[in-house]
């Protein structure tokens, strides 16, 4: 069977892959884009039902295409799939869905990589990486599988209808646990949170949503993370209409709160304490965004209103000012255990000299240590805005140029007319 030839190779079909193929496509780059399943599969099948985008249409898009739906709203899993879909047909993206990688290995004295596939070989000169952020699910080994419990991961969480019946706990209270354990609650179960350290934004303030505060004080642009902050997680919701969370009133609406989650025996899980200094953080990382964006009010002289009630903190509930350290699962009626515990990297299919000791890739703005070896759509991967929607279309536009420049080097023969000088790629 022939091995079929191609110059770049995406694998991964979602936004990550049709950002970099609309971007090869505008640079002149033949390639092929390998997706396991369907397009946007994630969307469609790895999140629960009532799942929305925690950004604002207007915003959370590519800058090519639009939402059919009212700009300020939070577009639903199933829309943005759908807008996923779109896209590809589009940009006539040369998409192949079903086909899962298994293998890519450098060709031994010539560039280039084998790729292995479910549907045979590809060699490829440049293979990029844009599987995403969310490859393998993590739950800590704290409670072993046969402690009568259901435990699944958030990825995992459709609805409450799925539960067994009885109270719920849910360990991990970003973006995704709080959202969950709030659907559970308003169900009619009792709901425990495991909280720990966080960031809580504002969903609006003055008028503005979020992302917006975020784009005009500069913060999508931040190139790292904050020493102290790498796993810090963000609490922040388009969830019902999109509201900023607060803890505090989600225990006044009968959810217990707890901390980290540390330890679990003998039916028994043990808390670690501090519940309360995790809130206060969230608090001060919440205040320092009004402050911020009062002061850029002030010195751009912008009329927007005030919002003096924003600044309001509910007082501690019991749960957190006598906090739970331990607690007897079957004593509280747990059944259930969601483990919002986020994700970890998968590229074992990658056989690259590529990634560090501890199995992060080696790149600089999604172009790898290994020529021919791109990254995209991870977090952080040039800036905050990396793994959001429209960050990693920027993303995109800078691997693609980097690889077009790279193959006019390549074509390059001293002498040849008509053919490109590498100076000229650069745009001298």
């Amino acid at each position: 069977m022939a091995i079929e030839d191609v110059d770049t190779l995406v694998v991964g079909g979602g936004q990550a892959g049709l950002a970099m193929s609309e971007h090869l496509s505008g640079c002149g780059v033949p390639h092929l884009v390998l997706e396991r399943h369907r397009i946007a599969e994630r969307w469609r099948s790895e999140r629960w039902d009532s799942l929305v985008a925690n950004g604002p249409a207007w915003h959370d898009r590519f800058p090519g295409a639009t939402f059919d739906m009212d700009p300020e709203a939070f577009p639903p899993k199933e829309t943005i799939a759908d807008y996923f879909e779109a896209y590809a047909a589009k940009i006539a993206a040369p998409v192949r869905c079903g086909v899962e990688v298994i293998r890519v290995r450098q060709h031994d004295g010539r560039p280039g990589f084998r790729v292995e596939t479910s549907d045979g070989a590809i060699d490829a000169t440049n293979v990029v990486a844009a599987t995403g952020p969310f490859q393998r699910p993590v739950i800590p080994p704290l409670v072993p599988e046969d402690a009568g419990l259901l435990q699944i991961h958030s990825n995992g969480y459709r609805n409450p209808r799925q539960l067994p019946e009885g109270a719920v706990l849910v360990v991990g209270a970003g973006s995704s646990g709080t959202q969950i354990a709030e659907e559970i609650l308003q169900s009619g179960r009792q709901v425990y949170l495991s909280v720990g350290k966080h960031g809580r934004p504002p969903r609006r303030y003055r008028g503005r949503d979020f992302v917006w505060w975020l784009g005009v004080l500069g913060k999508w642009e931040a190139a790292a993370i904050e020493p102290g902050l790498e796993h810090v997680t963000i609490a922040v919701s388009g969830a019902n209409g999109g509201r900023t969370v607060d803890f505090r009133r989600l225990a006044a609406q009968g959810m217990t709160l707890v901390g980290v989650t540390q330890s679990f025996d003998d039916g028994v899980a043990r808390f670690a304490p501090g519940l309360a200094d995790n809130l206060a953080q969230g608090d001060a990382d919440y205040l320092s965004v009004l402050d911020e964006a009062d002061a850029h009010v002030a010195r751009n002289g912008l009329d927007l209103p005030e919002e003096p009630e924003a600044r309001e903190i509910m007082a501690d509930p019991p749960c957190v000012s006598d906090p739970i350290l331990e607690l007897d699962l079957a004593d509280a009626g747990i059944s259930s255990i969601i483990w919002a515990t986020g994700y970890a990297l998968d590229f074992g299919w990658l056989e690259v000299d590529v990634f560090d000791e501890a199995g992060q890739p080696k790149h600089h703005r999604g172009v790898s240590a290994q020529p021919g070896i791109y990254f995209l759509g991870l977090p952080w991967l040039s800036r905050r805005g990396s793994s959001f929607i429209w960050g990693v279309w920027h993303d995109a536009k800078y691997i693609a140029d980097h690889i077009a420049i790279q193959r006019n080097y390549l074509s390059y023969r001293p002498g040849a007319h008509g053919t490109a000088k590498p100076h000229e790629t650069l745009g001298a």
